[in-house]
């Protein structure tokens, strides 16, 4: 995803990130389950029956395992960028007919065409380096009428850390994402019908800054603009950026805003016109995915 300049987000760096706080995620990621819910029961309202179920951005594969029970006879395949995330994703995944795990890119999807009549993202887009990319491949392997159903965070998410770091330099500290009406143009472009956005605006809030960004690590939320310094940040500009952020502090406690979007629309009918990207890209049937199962041991 391209932030306001065009720069584009760092995915090494967003796969190294996530692979890090695999084993922390968990415990931090108290939106996330938050939106993850509200995500789902939008799923409530809609009459499907999916085949083949594809999450992509699965973490460590709790809305995964959602979405299993949600669609049982649906094969339900959960795909990440970092392997760490996948490998954690094991233990929801279940003995019966464990949900399959595949490791990969968004903007490049493993898989071939017309392969899915659902793909879902919690909280994973933002950290695409080409949005546009990425809706091209959801269209390429959604088939026709299928529904994408996705969130992602919205420009105001962490505007008190971004202003407080403003206050110290002009260097990008906290990374940055695009609005609804982006968003909505993007599924537009890329030939989506019947596009629905809407928003939330969640607050959180913490004893000091500190405690905030070290939960932004522990999930793998760190700064992955490229246009980042790539030195640490030192100790009086860190001291300088929590002080700034004490101007927002309110009955004790620290503001942390989080502007979530989330975003639905169907694959169009055969026929409609699809951009189309040159290279050479791998992809397979998923009917060739088999979860695979372990002897238990005593």
């Amino acid at each position: 995803m391209s932030g306001p300049d065009g720069a584009p987000f760092d995915s090494a760096h967003v796969r190294k990130a996530f692979g890090r706080a695999a084993a922390s995620y968990e415990a931090h990621a108290v939106l996330q389950a938050e939106v993850e819910l509200r995500l789902q029961e939008r799923l409530d309202h809609l009459p499907l029956t999916p085949r083949q179920v594809l999450d992509v951005g699965c973490g460590t594969g709790r809305g995964t395992a959602q979405l299993r029970r949600r669609y049982g006879k649906a094969q339900v395949v959960a795909m990440d960028i970092a392997l760490p995330m996948l490998q954690a994703a094991r233990r929801h995944a279940g003995w019966l007919r464990p949900f399959a795990r595949v490791a990969g890119d968004a903007q490049a999807l493993p898989f071939a065409d017309a392969s899915f009549d659902l793909i879902y993202s919690n909280l994973c887009l933002q950290w695409s380096s080409d949005l546009a990319a990425v809706h091209d491949e959801f269209r390429r392997v959604l088939r026709p009428g299928g529904l994408l159903l996705f969130s992602t965070f919205g420009p105001e998410t962490l505007g008190e850390l971004r202003a407080a770091f403003s206050a110290v330099d002009d260097q990008p500290h906290v990374s940055r994402f695009l609005d609804l009406q982006t968003v909505g143009d993007g599924l537009l472009a890329a030939g989506f019908r019947d596009p629905v956005l809407e928003r939330d605006v969640f607050t959180l809030t913490y004893a000091d800054a500190l405690t905030l960004m070290h939960e932004l690590r522990a999930i793998g939320a760190t700064n992955a603009d490229t246009a980042r310094s790539r030195a640490l940040t030192g100790k009086t500009r860190l001291r300088r950026a929590i002080e700034a952020y004490e101007a927002f502090r309110v009955e004790g406690r620290l503001p942390a805003t989080y502007e979530v979007i989330y975003a639905q629309a169907f694959a169009p009918e055969p026929g409609q016109p699809r951009r189309t990207r040159g290279g050479d890209l791998a992809s397979f049937p998923i009917e060739r995915l088999r979860g695979s199962r372990r002897a238990r041991t005593p």
